[in-house]
């Protein structure tokens, strides 16, 4: 069997291998691989080929997996608008009462709509509350 066939057999393994792992371990040694297989396939011998694949996989290696691991280490995307006053602790300044269809809070310095998540349940002026969701120009609170 030609070599460049095993290369190109190594290189599709180790390329699954990768997607099912994830951690760009076996990625730099797909890629070596890949070029040992053209390599091979230029008519150079196993052990050039071979040299071919360490050195290769070894600069990928060196270069792109601290890329990789920076990008792994990303924070969360930053919320934005409304969906960032979610979490956030509000005070109540006109009663809550979903039945009755009033209430107001403060966020941040900007007065909101407000009803309570619960339906039931009923907040005062004054109290704390937090922000659990935002639906339209109306924000959801709960204690």
């Amino acid at each position: 069997m030609d070599a460049w066939i095993l290369w190109l057999v190594a290189a599709g393994i180790l390329g699954l291998g990768e997607m099912h792992q994830g951690g760009f371990y076996l990625a730099p040694f797909a890629a070596g691989a890949a070029l040992a297989t053209v390599v091979s396939l230029l008519g150079v011998g196993i052990l050039l080929s071979t040299i071919v694949f360490l050195v290769a996989s070894g600069i990928v290696f060196a270069t792109l997996r601290p890329v990789a691991q920076r990008h792994r280490r990303l924070p969360p995307s930053i919320r934005t608008g409304a969906a960032a006053l979610i979490g956030r602790k509000a005070i109540v300044l006109e009663r809550i009462a979903n039945d009755e269809g009033v209430g107001c809070v403060k966020i941040d310095g900007e007065v909101w709509t407000a009803r309570s998540f619960d339906e039931d349940q009923v907040f005062d002026p004054g109290e704390r509350v937090e922000v659990v969701e935002i639906r339209g120009a109306t924000a959801l609170v709960m204690h």
